[in-house]
């Protein structure tokens, strides 16, 4: 194991990559609950999604893992999904087969600019001024969806401006005001326990901290009525959902999928935007995760960085990592579930001390378990993970420092590379915004010289995108 995944030359211990396992599982096994409810909205059946997600969560999490010996999980990301389901089958009238079929060929668009190198030369051509917004905005991020996973904040709009869409969604306007809720919850009080817990732990560097804080808060929850142990009394029946995986297997192949997704040829622009709207998002939300979490933590070093720059094929560990991410999102389709991503929530294990591909093992390794403990795995609340996101968004928050805040012409891009990037609740939009008024900025000063065609080609893209979804 030492030799494998080279534990000593990373500074790091099998327990600790276990313990970071553990926190980055139980960060992000909301998923496995959460993406079934999404696309069961399609028409999909309930428990093949189910499946399906923890399939794809485990294939590509070990790759990561085993093949790039990374600690980052992947799974059908939040976003994406509620793109597929509300945008691709809602809004463009598309069958959820066919939205199977784009998610894959999304995939093979993935790996084909990672093999060509495409995506490693977008991760170069990024000033590092939008790098460090990058960090310091997922850092954000992350800390917003901790805050709205434990129910601090609630949102109120003007009557009438509400637009109700099919499941019962409700999309509302800018006039939707955010403001602390009333401290009477417990589920809420409960989170505040939590994040003051792992707050003391981390002061007084207690190994273990968020893990130690997300069994702290689930046990306390369990007097406060929030913990529901009467959900721990048997295992489910799974064997509906295994014959329901039947449905979605393959089902982006067959005659309802690509073998329809391209017979009117007046939908193809539609269908080639689409799948491109689907690329890009992914895309971007990987290269964010991974330059926001792994310059600050080490995972991908100076050498490793240079070593991407010169060599060819997967010498380094980001090339790795990049085409691990790749492949998830076609084997996701391939099952049945929305694009595959990485997962930013992987940085909660980071900051528990994973560094290596024993992390991903063993995150994957509790995702197959999930499928016969859902009882276990279901009593930990949002509101013991919650406060985890909160802290961990905390300690990215140092990248910001490196920043030229006083110097406009480089605060105003990561401005919107990095808080925007919460208030868009999007990686990739962040991203975009701040590539676009980086090149305004350059523009503005002369300087247009100075940014990196891919950056440029990839703003014009940005652009595209939203014309195009402004459209449809």
């Amino acid at each position: 194991m030492e030799k494998f995944f080279k534990l000593k030359e990373n500074g790091t211990t099998v327990g600790t990559e276990i313990i970071a396992g553990l926190t980055t599982f139980f960060t992000m096994s909301y998923i496995i609950f959460v993406n079934p409810k999404m696309l069961e909205l399609t028409g999909m059946p309930w428990g093949a999604v189910f499946l399906a997600t923890i399939i794809s969560a485990t294939v590509g999490t070990l790759v990561m893992g085993l093949f790039a010996n990374v600690p980052y999980a992947q799974a059908p990301g939040m976003g994406l999904n509620a793109f597929f389901t509300y945008t691709v089958c809602f809004a463009l009238g598309f069958s959820w087969q066919q939205a199977l079929a784009m998610v894959f060929l999304c995939g093979v668009v993935n790996i084909i600019i990672t093999v060509t190198r495409i995506r490693k030369a977008i991760i170069k051509a990024i000033p590092v001024s939008l790098q460090n917004a990058i960090g310091g905005g997922i850092g954000i991020f992350i800390a917003y969806i901790g805050v709205k996973n434990a129910g601090l904040i609630n949102f109120t709009s003007d009557p009438g401006k509400n637009v109700i869409l099919e499941g019962g969604t409700v999309i509302s306007d800018a006039s939707a005001v955010p403001a602390l809720v009333t401290l009477n919850n417990p589920v809420v009080i409960l989170a505040i326990i939590g994040l003051v817990i792992m707050t003391v732990l981390l002061i007084f560097k207690v190994k273990g901290a968020i893990l130690i804080g997300i069994a702290a808060t689930t046990v306390i929850g369990i007097p406060m009525g929030v913990v529901n142990l009467s959900e721990l009394g048997g295992l489910n029946d799974f064997s509906s959902a295994f014959s329901e995986l039947g449905t979605t297997f393959g089902a982006a192949f067959g005659s309802e999928g690509l073998g329809s997704l391209f017979s009117d040829a007046s939908k193809i622009p539609l269908v080639l935007m689409t799948i491109f709207a689907f690329s890009l998002s992914d895309t971007f939300d990987t290269i964010g995760t991974f330059i926001g979490t792994g310059r600050r933590s080490g995972i991908f070093s100076a050498e490793d960085i240079k070593k991407m720059d010169t060599s060819k094929g997967f010498k380094s560990k980001m090339d790795k990592a990049l085409f691990a991410d790749s492949i998830a999102t076609s084997i996701g389709a391939i099952f049945g579930t929305s694009n595959t991503t990485t997962y930013v929530e992987s940085a909660a294990g980071i900051s528990a001390g994973g560094r290596t591909g024993l992390t991903s093992v063993v995150t994957a390794i509790l995702f197959v378990a999930s499928i016969f403990l859902i009882p276990v795995a279901s009593i930990v609340p949002s509101a013991a993970t919650a406060p985890a996101l909160i802290v961990v968004g905390i300690m990215m928050l140092a990248s910001f420092k490196e920043i030229k805040w006083e110097e406009l012409d480089e605060a105003v891009p990561a401005f919107f590379a990095g808080i925007f990037m919460a208030f868009c609740y999007s990686i990739s939009y962040g991203i975009a915004t701040g590539f676009i008024f980086y090149c305004i900025v350059k523009i503005c000063k002369r300087e247009s010289k100075e940014i990196h065609p891919i950056l440029a080609v990839s703003t014009l893209l940005f652009i595209l995108n939203f014309v195009i979804l402004a459209f449809i």
